[in-house]
Formats: C-alpha cells, structure tokens, sequence
C-alpha cells in the first residue's frame, strides 16, 4: 500500500493545497517499508491528484479537502481519508492499518 501525506512543518498539514510537501509510505503487512518527502506540483485545479496518481499513491490522508479534489482523487482510484488530526505522517499511516486512526470533520470550507 502506497499512502500520500500533506505535510507543512513535519506534520500533516490540516488542507492538502497548502503543504509544503508529501511524504509517501510505502507500508505492507502492517509494517513501514519505505518513506519518500518530495515537492508537489504547483497547486492547481486537478493538478495534484494527476501527479500523486503518478506517484502510485493509493490512499491519501487529509484533514480537509473539497469535493471536486476528493472525486479528481477517486477517479484516479485513489481512496481519500478525510477529517484525520494533524500528526507525524507515520504515526497516521500505522494507526490506519491498525484501523485506529479517528477522523472528525472535513476541514475543508469548499
């Protein structure tokens, strides 16, 4: 499993168009296997999603993102988590595959 992080000064950020960077784990039999920091895209309409797809993302974690970005997400086949808390982008990851990661609300106002 591939997973994609926004991340804005070593933590995720709460809005993924805002993030300073990604950060993608690779993560299989509920273990890390591989973590990779790199600089999106300018941030653009449809631009992101393109590019994480690129990147076989698989899942991406956010604290908020709006509709149009979380359907650009899905039609690329990538599952969108939304609502998750600011954290350190592995803690998120694990506590996913453990099926312990809270979400709330979609930060997101748009």
């Amino acid at each position: 499993m591939r997973y994609a992080i926004p991340v804005a000064d070593g933590r995720m950020c709460l809005h993924f168009g805002h993030c300073e960077e990604f950060v993608f784990i690779d993560a299989k039999d509920g273990a890390i296997t591989h973590v990779e920091r790199k600089t999106p895209p300018s941030h653009a309409p449809g631009v992101i999603p393109a590019w994480a797809a690129q990147e076989h993302a698989q899942v991406i974690i956010a604290g908020g993102m709006g509709a149009r970005a979380q359907g650009l997400f899905q039609q690329y086949g990538i599952e969108v988590i939304v609502g998750a808390p600011a954290g350190q982008p592995e803690e998120l990851v694990l506590k996913h595959m453990s099926g312990m990661l809270e979400t709330g609300k979609n930060v997101c106002d748009h």
